[in-house]
């Protein structure tokens, strides 16, 4: 009997999946837990092992098609099975160009329904992100705009268009009302971004000529995803940044007198990470503001820390959170840091493992990156940056008072935070607790 392979749900708030890879063809024999194929979310990139034993009967999706979680996605069974199409209908290979097919009235979701945790709830209401941080900002209900997506999901596009028909939800009740043309004075001051006032963005560039030598390719999933996150992040917080120069002389002497008694104790390698990590938590304990979300008017105090590491990977970058951070040893830090960091390289992560993050740490020392400037990850309002640590000459002072010249191991690290929340001084503080603990802590190893 033929077994359907259906389209896993990687988390609560994860209504759609697209196939980025098929690892086996029609036809195929596999083996239980064998790599089946590949998926993209919202959330995570990860490989989908078979259910069941048998040979692969069909292939119902394609690649790049994006489906619904539980739809049925290929057949494993016996080689001599025909295909029996089964009760779920599946998207189909190659399907047919939109423009051929005739049009459907897609059902807009009555307004005052909250909290709708059904399939086609997620699909329409809880879209993307990025749409529902789009629709925040511009005041939109989300079940007034028509969706064009899967089950009627609202997509980044509807947004757009709906925005660009002039409408926007009144001020005082949730009638629609038109936008009015504004001509703006551009001799007239203006204090930030007044609703409705704003100049027209320039007509954009072409990206290349007519006759130019290019080569043009789609941006993946993930690629879509970064951009549209990062380009999301700077429009909503304002970015504010201080770097430290931090000497990390005492970490190195620390971790090459401990390094070989502890991968001996803890199973894995002690990096330089791990004691920046600790340093971080420290930190933000001290000055909790920096572990923070806003909310509209509102300040959310996270309770916990949880750190997220940003990790390069070869189709792009990920960022792993290693929960409750604060309450590990360096030990914990560095088998949680190294274990999410390898998996992540493989597409092993759940999507809970990049997921609730409070604050983030990312690295672009280790490819000899002075100091790096990061962009803020939402809904958090500070990132730490870790430059490259290098030998330099650098002016010590005795326990007398004497000045010399000594070789001592330097790092930068910059903190970007949201000037919304968080003044200048407090980042500096931030900073200057981080140094202190780099430069004097013994990280419970001594």
């Amino acid at each position: 009997m033929a077994f359907d392979v259906v389209m896993p749900q990687m988390g609560e708030s994860i209504a759609e999946a697209t196939v980025l890879k098929w690892h086996k063809q029609v036809g195929d024999v596999i083996a239980k837990d064998d790599t089946l194929y590949e998926i993209s979310t919202d959330k995570v990139d990860a490989e989908i092992p078979a259910p069941a034993a048998g040979t692969l009967l069909e292939i119902l999706v394609d690649v790049n098609i994006t489906v619904p979680v539980g739809t049925v996605v290929a057949r494993i069974g016996d080689a001599s099975e025909k295909p029996s199409g089964g009760a779920t209908a599946p998207v189909l290979v190659n399907p047919e160009p939109a423009a051929m097919l005739p049009p459907v009235a897609v059902p807009v979701a009555p307004v005052g329904v909250e909290d709708d945790n059904s399939l086609e709830g997620r699909l329409k209401a809880k879209s993307s992100p990025l749409v529902r941080e789009m629709a925040k900002q511009h005041g939109i209900d989300l079940a007034k705009v028509r969706g064009s997506g899967q089950g009627g999901r609202v997509t980044k596009e509807d947004l757009e268009a709906y925005l660009a028909n002039g409408v926007v939800l009144g001020t005082s009740n949730d009638s629609i009302a038109p936008v009015l043309p504004v001509v703006h004075d551009p001799s007239a001051p203006t204090m930030g971004l007044t609703p409705a006032l704003a100049v027209p963005p320039a007509s954009p560039v072409p990206a290349f000529a007519a006759g130019e030598r290019v080569k043009v390719e789609p941006m993946s999933r993930m690629r879509k995803i970064i951009a549209d996150n990062m380009v999301g992040s700077q429009r909503t917080s304002a970015h504010v940044y201080t770097v430290f120069e931090i000497d990390m002389t005492h970490v190195a002497q620390l971790r090459n007198k401990h390094k070989q008694a502890f991968e001996a104790q803890f199973g894995t390698k002690l990096s330089f990470m791990p004691f920046v990590m600790m340093a971080a938590c420290k930190a933000l304990r001290a000055y909790p503001i920096a572990n923070t979300s806003i909310d509209g008017d509102n300040v959310v105090y996270k309770q916990d820390i949880n750190l997220g590491i940003a990790v390069s990977l070869d189709w792009g970058l990920i960022v792993p959170v290693v929960k409750n951070a604060d309450m590990m040893n360096l030990g914990g830090l560095a088998r949680s840091l190294n274990d999410l960091a390898e998996r992540a390289r493989v597409k092993q992560l759940k999507p809970d493992e990049i997921s609730g993050g409070t604050f983030t740490i990312t690295n672009p020392g280790v490819y000899g990156d002075t100091f790096g400037l990061p962009i803020i990850n939402q809904p958090q309002v500070a990132i730490q940056g870790v430059g490259a640590i290098v030998k330099r000459p650098v002016v010590i002072t005795g326990p007398d008072g004497t000045d010399f010249i000594a070789i001592r191991q330097m790092m930068f690290s910059s903190l970007g935070f949201d000037h919304r929340i968080i003044d200048g001084a407090t980042g500096d503080l931030f900073m200057a607790f981080v140094k202190k603990e780099l430069e004097t802590s013994t990280f419970g190893l001594e």
